[in-house]
């Protein structure tokens, strides 16, 4: 791999990770409409077998999720780990775990809420990296919305 081709793959994976860094940093802000600066067009996005395409659907999704989770108080954080990325050109595909924590008070410790795997498709368009196909699947902390259509899988890939 010439020096240019390994330094523009770096970018590419250092752009993708920052995507979802941003991404998840901003699930609580309460701007559903805003995620879809992350996706393509007519993207999918399929959490826990609960499946929207398109920016309008998808911000329809997160404000169902929104309005189904238990009112907790405090400082939500996200953790993002075990990020893989698989670059292809202007294709690549990633998967990661989550873990969502809770701060009740500044005096206590952080309380797991949820956590689970991710599993995305992605391309670059006009020099950015957007999601075409998410796949979240929870492992716990499943939120009731996602009861009926929740089916474990566990050795899925994208």
């Amino acid at each position: 791999m010439s020096p240019e081709t390994m330094a523009q793959a770096l970018y590419d994976r250092m752009q993708i990770e920052e995507l979802f860094t941003r991404y998840y940093s901003g699930l609580d802000a309460g701007d559903p409409e805003g995620f879809g600066r992350y996706f393509v067009e007519g993207a999918e996005l399929d959490v826990n077998g609960y499946v929207a395409h398109g920016f309008s659907e998808i911000a329809d999704l997160y404000r169902a999720v929104s309005a189904d989770k238990p009112r907790l108080t405090g400082q939500f954080r996200m953790i993002l780990s075990n990020l893989v990325i698989a670059l292809d050109g202007d294709t690549a595909t990633a998967q990661m775990l989550w873990t969502q924590t809770l701060n009740d008070t500044i005096k206590g410790p952080p309380r797991l809420i949820e956590q689970g795997r991710e599993f995305d498709r992605l391309t670059k368009q006009d020099g950015r990296w957007r999601i075409t196909k998410r796949v979240v699947i929870a492992d716990s902390g499943l939120p009731d919305i996602f009861d009926e259509t929740y089916v474990p899988r566990a050795d899925f890939r994208i």
